[in-house]
């Protein structure tokens, strides 16, 4: 397996970025104590190893009129290992993720659109991938916690 070792500065710089992209590297710097330059250094290296994979902007999904979110098991005709589909459907609109998924069901995708019709819409689009052999849908009701971020802190505490 390979890993990537990040030191306790990267992981401090990395927190940061995650909580905000916005955030300028003599903020970073004044919060964890090193010179501007130093920490763009840094960000810049972490770019390259592909630590850091980019940055993106968080949009209120309701705002932009896609309150419904879903997440649908897809079962496919394909062979183990072959990922074909999970490429199809990563380009159907509204499917915001994609996962390959050990088991019955071949992938876990992860969809919004605006209500029950849109989703209907979008299963049809699924439906017409030549390999799809079913779904399985789940509504989601209410968004307790969602997030992009890696836990990179050691936990403190207990089974809370």
């Amino acid at each position: 397996m390979n890993k990537r070792k990040i030191d306790e500065t990267d992981r401090r710089i990395l927190t940061i970025l995650q909580e905000s992209g916005r955030v300028s590297n003599a903020d970073i710097a004044r919060k964890i104590g090193m010179a501007p330059s130093a920490v763009l250094e840094r960000v810049r290296k972490l770019e390259r190893k592909g630590v850091l994979k980019g940055y993106e902007a968080i949009v209120d999904p309701k705002a932009v009129g896609q309150s419904l979110t879903a997440f649908i098991f897809v079962h496919v005709n394909e062979g183990v290992g072959v990922t074909g589909t999970g490429a199809r459907l990563a380009k159907v609109p509204g499917v915001i993720e994609v996962h390959y998924c050990a088991g019955k069901d071949s992938y876990l995708i992860k969809v919004r659109c605006e209500d029950t019709d849109g989703l209907a819409r979008m299963l049809g689009k699924i439906g017409r991938i030549e390999s799809v052999r079913d779904t399985n849908s789940t509504i989601v009701l209410n968004t307790i916690k969602e997030s992009r971020a890696i836990p990179l802190e050691a936990e403190e505490g207990g089974d809370d």
